[in-house]
């Protein structure tokens, strides 16, 4: 069972700031969200995130950071080696589907004047073909077509997965995150990102059964780590590659 729609999210405020650490400019996202507790601090590919609540100061925030300084300006040099680089959208370049490279052709087929992008994987190739002469356009329409092949693919996998393991299969949804690869909650609801699909089967396997396992232990104990075992055996080798390799799959 799946369903395209997401929850809309809690209210948030996000703003962008800076910080001295150890005489260096650090520039974070700052994300403030009704409910949030505490000060969460996030280091990945495209910098440093801060998560707070609406209305803790500023003065905080920054002791917080100011007290982990050195664990960001290590996480930032570690990633600084595996930048996200944006994706650039024109021919020839390339995408990663389930794993494979697809090289992006793009087409303006005048014939479909008026109409929204085709997209098509075809023998190596995604080709785009429509009125596409901007970026945002062409981007828009290969998300659009990621989240279309994403949503049963991710379903049909927590489907035969939760089967095979005598679990009651969840209902799946759909989320645009960019630094979660899925969540799971009490109403066993599993939500994967649909950047999940540029990486290799095996990996979004480990995913699903990851947040499957969530179904029968909702903490990271011990005990949670043996579900996990039993559906995935060689899940420690399939974190350390999606943890080496996960900065590929964000550009977009």
């Amino acid at each position: 069972m799946f369903f395209s729609r997401n929850q809309p999210p809690r209210e948030a405020l996000e703003t962008t700031r800076s910080i001295a650490l150890q005489g260096r400019r650090v520039d974070y996202r700052l994300v403030r969200r009704r409910g949030r507790r505490g000060v969460g601090l996030k280091v990945d590919g495209s910098g440093m995130t801060v998560a707070a609540s609406l209305t803790m100061p500023l003065a905080v925030i920054d002791e917080m950071i100011g007290n982990n300084a050195a664990w960001v300006l290590k996480k930032l040099a570690e990633w600084s080696e595996r930048r996200i680089e944006p994706q650039i959208w024109q021919t020839g370049t390339v995408v990663q589907f389930l794993g494979e490279p697809l090289t992006l052709m793009v087409d303006a087929n005048t014939d479909r004047a008026g109409r929204k992008p085709l997209v098509e994987r075809l023998m190596g190739h995604l080709f785009v073909r429509g009125q596409v002469g901007d970026a945002q356009t062409i981007e828009t329409a290969v998300v659009h077509w990621y989240k279309q092949q994403a949503l049963p693919h991710l379903a049909q996998r927590a489907l035969s997965l939760a089967t095979q393991h005598g679990i009651q299969p969840p209902r799946v949804f759909l989320s645009n995150a960019n630094s979660r690869w899925g969540s799971c909650n009490s109403r066993r609801e599993v939500r994967f990102s649909w950047r999940l699909m540029k990486a290799r089967p095996a990996l979004i396997d480990y995913v699903v059964c990851h947040e499957l396992a969530h179904l029968l232990q909702m903490n990271h104990s011990a005990a949670f780590w043996r579900e996990v075992e039993m559906m995935c055996p060689d899940y420690r080798d399939l974190i350390v590659e999606l943890n080496v390799n996960d900065y590929k799959f964000r550009g977009f």
